[in-house]
Order: structure tokens, then C-alpha cells, then sequence
């Protein structure tokens, strides 16, 4: 019954994005539907955009070890995300009107600096997608026995298809549908296993103090690393083409604002239920948690929930994670075809042919994503890697040339070599137990007032009436 339900599930899915695809008429409706998604599926959209395998395995299982300092990277620094991106960003970057965030560096930097922000948002985004890739083929594999690797093969192919054939139409429609089975599947196992404690009481009487601990302990490192991990997703993903792609879809800059904070309230809400729900396996069978603790709350499910519960918690399972991938998936999809293909055509390229390279970029970026998946099942490592190489690269020079209507191409390109470079010394080499990123954003702060200096200095303009 469980296994036949997630079949029937796959198949609803691939309807969904058949149907999808009889809205895509150009490249515009598949990378951002138009311009023209309801508000109400836009906030979906935004809503869905974390809650896949790191809100629902990857954080519950940080609470279960390290209490809220343990969420504070996700759940709550996406949360903090979404919120900055309303206030700060959405309406500047609706009004831009444009494909990718990278069309924006080409505007103001050039084409070189595009090519290298294109290249290091798509290497953040197959590690966020492998993250994906590795839940659904846990999910396969627990319920169906199948191996892992075939199971996340079984997987990503269905998630490809119906990506590949509806484009963000297929993506924003089974977010909608999915945030409501995600909605609904939480909170019935909450209620259920509420009932099984005794009462809500008794699960939050549970919480230790360590638990509840929410700021860091009174020294410098720890100060910083706690800084540091709000700063992961909390800034590192504002610059980010899964958000971006999500805000330029909507019919109106209101409804992109609004949207996005509407969405940001609803991630706060509905990711603190996996949470709670590792807080009454506590008091219920705490023998589970001596095990894998990404694995503790379907194994509480299958072991202690009757059959219709088992049904709808893995049907919102895949629903979650399923709408993530999806939207990882086509976001460097986009980049891909918008900023390093296209711009190698000599001349113009049709728009049929564009939409079919975007398409195809679509299953070069699930196959690459797979393959990294194969490579590592650390759900938490693999998203935050994730994030972070965007904060270190991208972030300044975005926020750079959105507020202050920087153009200078050396220190674009500089601030996000240096701090890639300065990260990745500081990630393999632990010189330090300071956070890596932290050094890696000053790097990149550095580079982009370095190369502004170098700009003035060796590249001024002579005077007038002067030979040269």
C-alpha cells in the first residue's frame, strides 16, 4: 500500500509537469512562467524553496545533537534570508527584468565577470541538488528496499522530466500542490504523536537547557562561528538564482514582496514542526535517536504510525524535497544556457533553440548533481557547502552593483576569486576555528575595494588636450 501510494505519487508528479508544458510557449514561460504566477502560488513557490531534505532530516537531526544552536543556519538563517530579500531586494530586482542574476553582472561588469559568476552560482547549486537527490533516494530506499544509488537514479530521472518538460510553470504548480501536502502531512504526525506522548506539555517539559540555548558561549570564536552560521543561508543565498528566478516570476513587484515575506512567515511556522516532532520521539522511543539521526523521523513513522499517516507523512516527504530539487535543478539550468552557452553563439540564437538548450542544461545539471550525490550523503555538508560558496563569491559584488551602481569589472572579478580562494585555503587548511566563510567574505570585500584602487590608479583617464 505505502510503496503503490509513493508510485502513484511519481506519476501525479509527472503529470503535473506534462500539463505544465502546455504553458511554455518560449524560454520566458519555462525560466520564469511569464511573469504571470498567482500570488498565492508564488508564495508557495518561496515557501517551498528550503523545505526539502535539510529542514526536515538535515535540521531536525542538528537539534536533536545541539538544540537551537544547531538551527540557526537553517531553519532560521532562511528565514532571515527571505525576510531581507523582501525588505531589501525584491522590488530592485523585479524592476531589472531579466533572466538571471548573472544578466545583471554582463550589464554593469561585462561579459567576463558574467561568465565567472554564472560558473561559481552553478558549482554552489549541483551541491545543493545532490543534497536533494540524496533524501529522495533515502526515501526509495527505506520504503522500497532498493540500493541507494538506484534509488537516487530512480529519483532525480523523474525529477529531470517533469523539470525539463515544464520549466518554473512545472516547478511553481507542484510547489503549490506539494506545500499543501507538506502542510497537511505535518501537522496530522504532529497531532498523532502528540496524542501518543500524553499532550504537547509533556513534549515541551522534554526540552533541556542546552536545548533552549540560543546564544553562544561569552568568547570571540564562538561569537563569530555563531554570527557566521546565520550568515550561511541568512546572507549567503539573498544572492541566489532559485530566490531570484521565484521573485521575477510573479505578475507584480506587490506581489513579489509580498510574497516573499508571506513565504518567509510560513517557513518559520512549518519548519519548526520537524523539530518538534524529534522533541516527542524523545519522550516516546528515545532509542531512536542513537541511530542515523537523518533517519529517525521516517523510522518513527513506519514503526509507530498507522498505514494512512505512513502515506501522508511520505507523500509530503517527497513533496518537500521533490520541489526543492526541482526549483535546484532549474535555477542553474538557467545559468548555464542564458549565461555561458548563449553568449558562445557568434549570432543571435532563435528562441526555440534557446528554450531547448535551456531544457537540455536542465539534464546536464541533474546528471552532474547525481554524480556528486554518489560521492557524499551528508545532507546538512552538502547544502551548507552549498551556500556558502555564493556568500564568498557572489554576495559583494551583487549587493555592490544593486545598491551603489558599481561597474568596475577588475574588483567585481577579484572579490569573487579572492574570496573563493581565501575560503578554500581556510576550509582544507584549518588554520583557524573561526568559521572559513568569515575570512572568505572579507577576502572578498577586500578584493572588490583592491580592485577598484587598482582601477583608479593605473587606468584613469588622461587629460584633455594632452598627447599621448
Amino acid at each position: 500500500m505505502l510503496i503503490f501510494s509513493v508510485l502513484l505519487y511519481f506519476f501525479g508528479t509527472l503529470a503535473i509537469g506534462f500539463y505544465s508544458s502546455s504553458k511554455v510557449k518560449n524560454s520566458g514561460d519555462f525560466i520564469n512562467a511569464g511573469r504571470n504566477l498567482h500570488p498565492a502560488i508564488n508564495t508557495a513557490a518561496l515557501f517551498a524553496l528550503w523545505f526539502g531534505s535539510e529542514t526536515i532530516f538535515g535540521a531536525s537531526a542538528q537539534f536533536a545533537q545541539h538544540g537551537l544552536l544547531g538551527i540557526i543556519e537553517d531553519p532560521l538563517g532562511g528565514v532571515l534570508c527571505l525576510l531581507l530579500v523582501g525588505f531589501f531586494f525584491t522590488r530592485r530586482l523585479y524592476r531589472l527584468n531579466i533572466f538571471t542574476i548573472s544578466d545583471l553582472f554582463r550589464k554593469h561588469y561585462g561579459h567576463k565577470v558574467e561568465m565567472l559568476s554564472a560558473v561559481l552560482m552553478i558549482l554552489s547549486f549541483v551541491g545543493y541538488a545532490a543534497a536533494q537527490i540524496v533524501a529522495l533516494g533515502l526515501i526509495v530506499h527505506i520504503l522500497a528496499g532498493f540500493s541507494l544509488t538506484f534509488s537516487m537514479m530512480l529519483c532525480v530521472s523523474i525529477v529531470i522530466i517533469y523539470t525539463f518538460t515544464g520549466g518554473m510553470w512545472a516547478v511553481s504548480i507542484t510547489d503549490f500542490i506539494q506545500s499543501i501536502l507538506i502542510v497537511v502531512g505535518l501537522v496530522a504526525i504532529a497531532w498523532y504523536i502528540t496524542n501518543q506522548v500524553g499532550g504537547s506539555d509533556k513534549v515541551f517539559q522534554s526540552l533541556t537547557t542546552e536545548q533552549l540555548q540560543l546564544l553562544p558561549e561569552p568568547n570571540t570564536t564562538d561569537w563569530l562561528n555563531w554570527m557566521a552560521a546565520w550568515m550561511v543561508l541568512g546572507f549567503g543565498s539573498i544572492a541566489s538564482q532559485d530566490i531570484f528566478q521565484r521573485v521575477n516570476s510573479a505578475r507584480s513587484e506587490d506581489a513579489a514582496y509580498y510574497s516573499t515575506i508571506l513565504g518567509a512567515l510560513l517557513y518559520l511556522i512549518f519548519a519548526l514542526i520537524p523539530l518538534y516532532l524529534i522533541l516527542a520521539i524523545q519522550v516516546m522511543d528515545p532509542e531512536l535517536l542513537s541511530g542515523d539521526l537523518q533517519l529517525v523521523l521516517p523510522q518513527m513513522v513506519l514503526q509507530n504510525m498507522p498505514i494512512w499517516l505512513q502515506v501522508l507523512f511520505f507523500g509530503s516527504l517527497l513533496s518537500a524535497i521533490m520541489s526543492t530539487c526541482s526549483g535546484a535543478l532549474l535555477a542553474p539550468a538557467s545559468l548555464l544556457s542564458e549565461n555561458i552557452i548563449k553568449p558562445l553563439y557568434k549570432s543571435n540564437i532563435n528562441d526555440t533553440r534557446f528554450l531547448l538548450i535551456t531544457r537540455l542544461s536542465v539534464i546536464t545539471i541533474g546528471l552532474i548533481a547525481f554524480v556528486i550525490a554518489l560521492g557524499s550523503q551528508n545532507i546538512f555538508a552538502l547544502v551548507s557547502e552549498a551556500s556558502v560558496i555564493g556568500l564568498v563569491s557572489i554576495f559583494v559584488p551583487f549587493v555592490a552593483v544593486l545598491f551603489f551602481k558599481h561597474t568596475d569589472q577588475l574588483g567585481a572579478a577579484i572579490a569573487m576569486v579572492f574570496g573563493s580562494i581565501v575560503y578554500a585555503i581556510f576550509r582544507i587548511f584549518p588554520l583557524t576555528e573561526i568559521n572559513p566563510l568569515l575570512p572568505g567574505l572579507i577576502a572578498s570585500i577586500l578584493g572588490l575595494a583592491f580592485g577598484q584602487v587598482i582601477h583608479k590608479v593605473f587606468y584613469r583617464p588622461r587629460p584633455k588636450g594632452k598627447p599621448l
